[in-house]
């Protein structure tokens, strides 16, 4: 709970306040509190935490100009508004960078983020299997700008990253999103958690309110 001092008008007291809000600390790209991990026995469950409570992972295609390597690019994402993730990835790019003219010319793609920007790692380094890491591969699409889902993408990125509203319309900024067609875990030792795309997205995720 956040309590201050207030003297305001002559009034003076303690106030308390709860906010509900998940993106509280956007703005230092770190959440100040945060739902408690999963049990690591629950794939789909941790994999959804996950990727709802990250800000930016790493996005990787298959590169135009490097003769097909892979390419990997830190990009911001949001699966959905605060409290309330999809699962699914949208993005926010332009084909002014090189991972959005990749897609548009071979629209395969894997997405990886990891549990370490999250601080739930502690004082483990990022490869230690209890750090929870996930790459969601499949297929990277531009959506009809002018629809319903672009409409929700947009109200998802923008609730989770405000910049991006003021970012140069002259760059031609449009919205992309993963189409997921395997998922790769690691939450725990042992390897690979078993995961269908299925299990993933039909999982219901119950609205959190996060006390400071």
């Amino acid at each position: 709970m956040l309590c201050f001092k207030l003297n305001l008008m002559g009034m003076k007291g303690l106030v308390c306040l709860m906010w509900l809000s998940m993106w509280v600390s956007q703005s230092k790209g770190r959440l100040l509190s945060i739902p408690s991990k999963p049990d690591p026995n629950d794939a789909a469950a941790t994999a959804r935490w996950l990727v709802s409570l990250n800000f930016w992972g790493v996005l990787n295609t298959i590169s135009s100009d490097l003769g097909g390597a892979p390419f990997g690019n830190v990009v911001s994402y949001s699966d959905g508004l605060p409290g309330a993730g999809t699962g699914i990835p949208y993005f926010y790019l332009t084909s002014l960078d090189p991972t959005a003219r990749n897609a548009l010319q071979n629209d395969k793609a894997s997405f990886t983020v990891s549990e370490y920007p999250l601080g739930t790692c502690l004082k483990k380094d990022p490869m230690n299997p209890t750090c929870s890491k996930i790459s969601l591969t499949g297929k990277l699409k531009l959506i009809d700008q002018n629809s319903k889902e672009a409409e929700f993408a947009r109200k998802a990125l923008f609730s989770k990253h405000p910049e991006m509203k003021g970012w140069p319309k002259d760059h031609n900024f449009q919205i992309f999103k993963l189409d997921i067609e395997n998922i790769f875990l690691i939450d725990w030792f042992g390897g690979p958690k078993p995961l269908t795309v299925e299990q993933y997205l039909h999982l219901k995720m119950n609205n959190v309110a996060i006390i400071l």
